[in-house]
């Protein structure tokens, strides 16, 4: 069975990267922050993709293909963020993923340092029997989402980067009758108030 996982992460360019940490850590402390909550998520990828078959792409904004290989290494596909919002990326990385064949793939961002290989297995094991996972972040968004086939619904009428998100979403799986399993709830790391979150990993 051909699984993918997705990250979505962004060139730690200084002043274009992690904005709203700008205020408490400066413009380049807010890019190392994201280069190292980057670096921490694919580490945690690696584990997984050692214990089990399964690809790791790498959907980036800003910086440039050569840029994120000198930076990440070149053993992964590197794909540029196409235009529009959250949720549009997102569809666009399904569609690409399952034209090419696979029959898992799950999305997640690198703002959640929580999330480790246990629960990233659990989200690839559950699709076996689930239509849609979620992975619940505490600000009422979602940190993981997983797909068995394209389900376009998901990814419309949603109001991204609000509290809402989870919940449009749950309403919708509902509306299509989708088997939905939700893993833990856990904290991203958006805010200056966040950053207690990260401090046990550095």
């Amino acid at each position: 069975m051909n699984k993918t996982l997705i990250i979505f992460s962004r060139y730690p360019e200084a002043g274009k990267t992690k904005t709203r940490m700008i205020p408490a850590l400066g413009a380049i402390g807010a890019a190392e922050l994201q280069r190292e909550m980057t670096e921490h998520t694919l580490k945690t990828a690696i584990a997984l993709q050692s214990s089990s078959d399964i690809a790791i792409q790498i959907h980036f904004a800003g910086g440039e293909i050569q840029l994120m290989r000198e930076w990440l290494g070149a053993d992964f596909d590197y794909i540029p963020q196409t235009a529009g919002d959250l949720g549009t990326k997102m569809r666009l990385a399904f569609d690409n993923a399952f034209t090419s064949g696979n029959q898992q793939v799950v999305i997640i961002g690198t703002d959640c340092p929580d999330l480790d290989q246990e629960i990233l297995t659990t989200a690839f094991s559950s699709l076996e029997h689930h239509d849609l996972v979620l992975g619940v972040a505490a600000d009422g968004g979602y940190y993981l989402i997983g797909l068995q086939r394209p389900i376009v619904e998901l990814f419309q009428n949603i109001t991204w980067g609000t509290e809402q998100v989870l919940t449009q979403t749950k309403n919708i799986a509902q509306q299509l009758k989708l088997a939905v399993d939700y893993l833990p709830t856990l904290g991203d790391v958006d805010r200056p108030q966040d950053l207690d979150i990260w401090q046990k990993y550095t």
